[in-house]
């Protein structure tokens, strides 16, 4: 299975931030519109991955004075990337080898959508129910 069929359940709708804008104001895009992150954009390319962890962090070490800094400047880059045709495995190997939990999809160097590990895993876990299901009718038949 691939990241495409992912994107055409969940939709190629992302909400981005601009790599300038204050991380003030990204932390308030990620709680009206309750996600965990968003791709960083400087102009059509995606730079990063601004998420709650990386405020988090800058909090715990900069005090609340990051929120008036750029996105830039706290969000987690380089940024990893993914293909729509790529499988759902190797974007789960990805996120757990690098520890993120959100990744851009990119086709053409263009974004057309984005997956998070909650979107993954409940695909996975829908993929081995239905083939238990099935294993189960098989069976009973």
């Amino acid at each position: 299975m691939t990241i495409a069929v992912i994107l055409g359940d969940k939709g190629h709708d992302v909400v981005t931030v601009p790599a300038d804008a204050s991380v003030r104001d990204a932390v308030r895009l990620l709680a009206e519109r309750r996600i965990g992150a968003v791709p960083v954009m400087d102009g059509a390319d995606v730079v990063g991955v601004f998420s709650e962890r990386d405020v988090i962090r800058q909090l715990g070490t900069v005090g609340a004075s990051v929120l008036d800094g750029p996105v830039r400047a706290v969000m987690t880059s380089p940024v990893e990337t993914i293909a729509p045709g790529e499988p759902v495995l190797g974007a789960l190997s990805i996120m757990t080898h690098r520890r993120i939990r959100h990744l851009p999809v990119v086709e053409g160097g263009v974004l057309v959508g984005i997956v998070s590990i909650g979107d993954l895993v409940k695909h996975r876990i829908d993929r081995i129910e239905a083939e238990a299901a099935a294993m189960r009718d098989y069976i009973r038949s």
